[in-house]
């Protein structure tokens, strides 16, 4: 990381989201992965929720929360899969959103080095939606791993140089 120590570190809000027919509080061990690293880092965890693989709730869900003044960014583990069930990349394209191509592009190269060509499963990705970023990680231990340590820990700290996503915060709804 190039973390500048001139500069003042700014937690932001996080929301959690993990999307599954199958988790729950008590085995959701990505969801908690992804806990423990957002505290960890200095970040408010504002919100978590565990939602079924519906495309409908998931976006219903989604707008609820990035229409939340209190919630900067969603990070979101399961349902980027091929399968028939895997429909989160769906439902954030019904949020309107600007896609963040780079992110699952990194993601999968970061990816590659753990699972090789497994990788290419993934639909990792992000979007910011009215001023709102959301992580579309896949739902594996591993994943989150390798998602929040090779890319969400430097950008969401506001002294990450070159520059962070934190710091575009202000101008995300400009026009």
């Amino acid at each position: 990381m190039a973390i500048d120590l001139e500069r003042v570190f700014r937690p932001i809000n996080i929301a959690l989201l993990t999307v599954s027919d199958t988790r729950t509080a008590e085995n959701d061990t990505s969801g908690d992965i992804l806990a423990a690293r957002i505290q960890g880092a200095g970040h408010a965890l504002v919100r978590r929720r565990i939602e079924r693989d519906d495309a409908g709730a998931i976006a219903a869900l989604l707008t609820e929360w990035i229409d939340d003044p209190e919630v900067d960014a969603v990070v979101s583990t399961g349902g980027t899969g091929l399968t028939g069930r895997d429909v989160t990349p769906e439902a954030l394209g019904r949020l309107g959103g600007r896609e963040i191509p780079g992110f699952g592009e990194l993601f999968r190269w970061l990816s590659y080095k753990t699972i090789g060509t497994s990788t290419v499963q993934s639909r990792a990705m992000a979007v910011v939606a009215r001023g709102t970023y959301i992580f579309a990680l896949p739902g594996s231990n591993g994943a989150v791993k390798d998602g929040w340590d090779g890319i969400l820990a430097e950008q969401l700290d506001s002294r990450n140089r070159p520059c962070n996503f934190v710091e575009l915060m202000p101008r995300l709804l400009e026009v």
